[in-house]
């Protein structure tokens, strides 16, 4: 059996609230959606198409293979349906793997119990089949085999991404309480930006937004900084179809001549920072960095543009009653300086961006870490012409 070449059940996980544009992405490539659910979507391929969607995917967590489903009332029944199945033919007998699971079954107290069943039913089949060892650890640097179980039931897989690829691999330097990369690429899918208008981007902190905007716009890829996936190290892996992948990657990439991206932000390290992780992802010549306060940002002339800023919550790194005077600022420079434009405001704290002073048009639902937050939609009318009264919300779960 090749697991390259057999389709089976694929489940890509996401981050929380990420499942919508996580959706979209998948079907974009062509694929169909078996079904789709809150952490993600499954479909059915094979670990080629696996291939394609670690490469190409920016809003994922991990795109798993699915090898078997079984009933496990304990974990020596998961012990002994995992021996049965044929190692020999998935990882290859001088090779390194660990094994990841997420447990919620009455007589397991640790996870780390039910991976070392896993382990062992591995081991114990590759010893009597190869008549050798392999190497086992905690570092997902190898093939990755992941346990889903839950109650009596149980499904193994094929983790064919290993370390997350929420985490595009250009951010050398994270500063401050960074954005994920697959958070802050789905925010910017979630916006009426048509990739074409400037994007501003006022308290920029490390860049990660700037950074993602330029990588959307110009269709780049986040396969294209990163080399090392788990299906790397499974038996009959056949390098011929990753660089295949690979070369499409950078052929798809497009020149927006008349894209102008701006990032600010007051602090000369978060600057430093940014201007090197955008070094590293290949953009910098598509990002103006300015070192000033938000206020100061230049906003290009003719509107039709996108706003975003991702201020403090007060949650992490400030007081809220410190960040009160900051929002109404926002609100002002909105107002006063951004007459044309979609102004997007990230938040974690709705009491705080109501100091904004400006009614939103939609309120879409999203996660960072375990922060319940809002990217907060606003029309930013030129003139004198008064922004409407707010419509609905959008709830995206």
């Amino acid at each position: 059996m090749s697991l390259y070449t057999t389709a089976a059940p694929i489940t890509i996980t996401c981050n929380k609230r990420l499942a919508p544009y996580l959706e979209q992405e998948v079907r974009d490539l062509g694929f169909t959606i078996e079904e789709a659910f809150v952490s993600g979507v499954r479909i059915i391929g094979t670990v080629n198409d696996c291939i394609r969607l670690n490469l190409n995917l920016r809003c994922a967590s991990q795109v798993l293979y699915s090898l078997m489903q079984f009933d496990a009332p304990d974990a020596d029944a998961v012990y002994n349906n995992l021996y049965d199945c044929p190692w020999e033919e998935i990882l290859p007998e001088e090779g390194y793997f660990s094994v990841t699971s997420n447990v919620l079954n009455d007589t397991i107290n640790n996870s780390m119990f039910a991976n070392l069943r896993v382990k062992d039913a591995i081991v114990d089949r590759l010893r009597e089949k190869n008549g050798t060892r392999p190497s086992t650890g905690s570092e997902l640097s190898g093939a990755v085999i992941h346990l889903f179980w839950k109650g009596e039931e149980a499904e193994i897989f094929v983790d064919t991404s290993g370390d997350s690829i929420a985490r595009h691999g250009y951010r050398k330097i994270p500063g401050r309480a960074p954005m994920l990369e697959a958070l802050a690429s789905a925010t910017i899918l979630a916006t009426r930006w048509d990739k074409v208008s400037p994007f501003v981007n006022p308290m920029c902190g490390s860049g990660t937004v700037a950074i993602e905007a330029a990588l959307i716009a110009t269709n780049q890829r986040p396969g294209l900084f990163r080399s090392n996936y788990a299906f790397m190290h499974l038996e009959g892996y056949d390098e011929s179809v990753y660089w295949k992948e690979m070369s499409f990657l950078k052929e798809q990439v497009k020149k927006v001549p008349a894209l102008r991206i701006i990032a600010s932000d007051y602090s000369d390290m978060a600057i430093a920072n940014a201007k090197r992780n955008a070094v590293a992802a290949g953009v910098e010549h598509l990002i103006d960095f300015m070192q000033c306060d938000f206020a100061d940002t230049t906003i290009p002339e003719g509107g039709n543009g996108v706003l975003f800023i991702n201020p403090e919550y007060g949650e992490r790194l400030g007081e809220e009653t410190e960040l009160e005077e900051t929002y109404a600022r926002i609100g002002n420079f909105m107002k006063q300086k951004c007459g044309g434009y979609l102004g997007y405001i990230f938040t974690g704290n709705l009491d705080l961006a109501k100091k904004i002073g400006l009614k939103a048009k939609r309120r879409i639902e999203f996660y960072t870490s375990i922060i319940d937050c809002r990217l907060l939609e606003y029309e930013l009318y030129a003139g004198s012409k008064r922004a409407p009264k707010e419509e609905g919300s959008q709830k995206v779960e």
